[in-house]
């Protein structure tokens, strides 16, 4: 049997994908699985131990990309998918899906595109309370799979051994040794609505290397919000004046080194964003700021053994939004949240 699994886009998505990849592995352990995904994310399932066949579609304009399409489209009708999955459900996603040709093919029931598919999964428009695993998972019941298990099913992101040990090179030079407490704090997101005032995040890095001369503090950031790391990392260390030390400029990370230093850390910080994601697939307790999002639908999936703080802003009527314009004008369910709660969530995650 061939199975084709298509998740375009963003990073976080892609994570939220693998317990559902682990669950059609074990219904269908002889399979061929492939699965689709864009540049962005494909060092997530690229080392992933339950794909055989990992399909990057670059997302190109003009003559190019459509030659490029094409030349997609024609390999996965010569694959013969006897079922594909469609976790996605953007155009381009049930497009591919559909002319996979695959006999059986599993996805959203869409205004537009439901005939697209041969087996229709409800998908309420409404931003519910409920994790995004599971909301993905619900297509796994089309095919007679279970829904995954938190403990049984968790995120993963396998580490890559050579990655770490040149990681490991890197911190060492850049004043990290092996018996220093790092912190990783991550200051960045994909959209505006998500950013933490870095403020805000110096203080917290700040705060946590005041109480420890153990500790380090690495600030993390994508590579458009690199200047936002190095205004916290500058702010951070001028609060600490002599022990400015503490919080160390280590320059940018592809995702497989984050993954690696996530691995090396005690403790992860930041905003509900992909590398926040990327650091649930590791046993690394984790403080997670929520803005415009729940919690109930991303926060780390993974045994509830591995400690794991959520910080919002409860009660507004505001919250979730669509992320597209703020009602109130003024991003409260971010500024709202005060360094000294996300230095006490810390605290405890650490000690638990």
């Amino acid at each position: 049997m061939k199975i084709l699994l298509v998740r375009l886009r963003e990073i976080g998505d892609v994570v939220f994908t693998t317990p559902a990849v682990r669950a059609i592995r074990r219904r269908f352990p002889d399979a061929h699985i492939s699965y689709v995904v864009e540049p962005a994310a494909s060092a997530i399932v690229e080392h992933n131990p339950h794909i055989d066949d990992l399909i990057v579609a670059p997302r190109t304009r003009g003559f190019s990309g459509l030659r490029s399409e094409l030349a997609l489209i024609r390999r996965l009708r010569a694959a013969a998918y006897d079922i594909a999955v469609d976790f996605h459900g953007g155009p381009r996603a049930s497009i591919l899906t559909w002319l996979s040709g695959a006999p059986v093919r599993v996805g959203y029931t869409i205004v537009g595109r439901s005939w697209m598919y041969t087996r229709l999964v409800d998908r309420p428009r409404a931003l519910r309370p409920r994790h995004s695993v599971e909301n993905q998972a619900d297509l796994l019941a089309a095919l007679d799979v279970g829904p995954p298990d938190r403990a049984a099913d968790p995120v993963e992101m396998p580490l890559d051994d050579q990655v770490a040990a040149a990681l490991a090179r890197r911190l060492v030079q850049a004043g990290v040794q092996a018996d220093h407490r790092l912190i990783v704090l991550h200051v960045s997101a994909g959209n505006p609505f998500r950013r933490w005032p870095a403020e805000s995040f110096a203080a917290v890095a700040a705060g946590l290397a005041g109480r420890d001369p153990g500790r380090r503090i690495v600030v993390t950031a994508g590579p458009s919000d690199r200047e936002a790391a190095d205004r916290v990392i500058a702010e951070a260390q001028a609060r600490l004046g002599a022990d400015r030390g503490r919080v160390v400029a280590c320059g940018e990370f592809s995702l497989t080194e984050l993954r690696a230093l996530v691995d090396r850390a005690v403790l992860y910080i930041g905003g509900d964003s992909g590398p926040m994601h990327i650091a649930a697939t590791s046993h690394v307790p984790i403080v997670g700021l929520y803005g415009p999002t729940l919690p109930a639908r991303s926060a780390p999936w993974r045994a509830t053994l591995w400690p794991a703080e959520a910080i919002e802003v409860a009660d507004l009527a505001c919250r979730p939004c669509d992320q597209r314009s703020c009602r109130p004008g003024d991003f409260r369910c971010l500024i709202w949240i005060q360094p000294q709660q996300v230095i006490e969530a810390a605290e405890r995650a650490l000690a638990g």
